[in-house]
């Protein structure tokens, strides 16, 4: 009993170290002021920040906050060998968001099949609202009741909404009849996005050829025909 009495304030103590620790981490930092415009012009100079350095106020105009380039359909199949086409409305497209964490994207898909490839999003969850069309969604999960690499999927159709947690692989494919419009909304200023395929097969300079025949346990030939589909950029 008096061992249990002299442990008690110890314990209350990590009790309330832990409720003092915020439970949310965010992906970007909190603002510290109003606004902080994005002068995308001086990433020419010698200015580097985790994130964007701020236009004087006086630079400022209400053309900073207004983005209109998702109101317009992307095209899905002039040399569009997936069949989908992605416009984001992030800092780099609409400056005001900068410091504020948040981003959205639109997505169009050709109907039966259009695909935004596997692909995560290293700085953000995303929530994605299917505006027309039906989608068939799916992340991979590394760790779920004792299995590593589990595929949760399902359909989603018009006026539903589907969340990707942060980092995790994921997609989206098309399967209706007509084409499919989503939207999604990022915590991230700049959520980023990488796709395997792109980024092993693409990647310059490129990933020796013999590390990814042994990952994917095929010959170097193999290897070297994907490398062909995919130029680095």
């Amino acid at each position: 009993m008096r061992t249990m009495v002299r442990k008690l304030p110890a314990i209350l103590v990590a009790v309330l170290l832990a409720l003092a620790v915020p439970l949310v981490v965010a992906g970007d930092p909190d603002m510290l002021q109003d606004i902080c415009v994005a002068d995308l012009k001086s990433l020419q100079g010698p200015l580097r920040v985790n994130g964007f350095p701020c236009k004087r106020p006086e630079n400022v105009t209400a053309d900073d906050f207004f983005f209109g380039g998702l109101a317009k359909a992307g095209d899905v199949y002039t040399g569009n060998p997936t069949g989908s086409s992605t416009m984001a409305a992030d800092v780099a497209a609409l400056p005001g968001l900068n410091t504020l964490g948040v981003s959205m994207a639109r997505t169009d898909y050709a109907p039966w099949g259009g695909v935004s490839p596997p692909h995560a999003h290293p700085r953000a969850t995303e929530i994605l609202f299917v505006a027309e069309g039906t989608l068939e969604v799916g992340f991979v999960v590394t760790a779920a009741e004792g299995r590593t690499n589990r595929l949760l999927s399902r359909t989603v159709s018009k006026g539903e909404v589907f969340v990707f947690p942060r980092g995790l692989v994921h997609y989206q494919r098309s399967v209706g009849g007509v084409p499919a419009v989503a939207v999604s909304a990022f915590d991230s200023q700049m959520p980023g996005t990488q796709a395997p395929a792109a980024a092993l097969f693409g990647a310059a300079p490129p990933v020796p050829t013999d590390v990814l025949a042994r990952a994917f346990q095929t010959d170097a030939g193999v290897v070297e025909t994907i490398k062909s589909k995919f130029t680095p950029k």
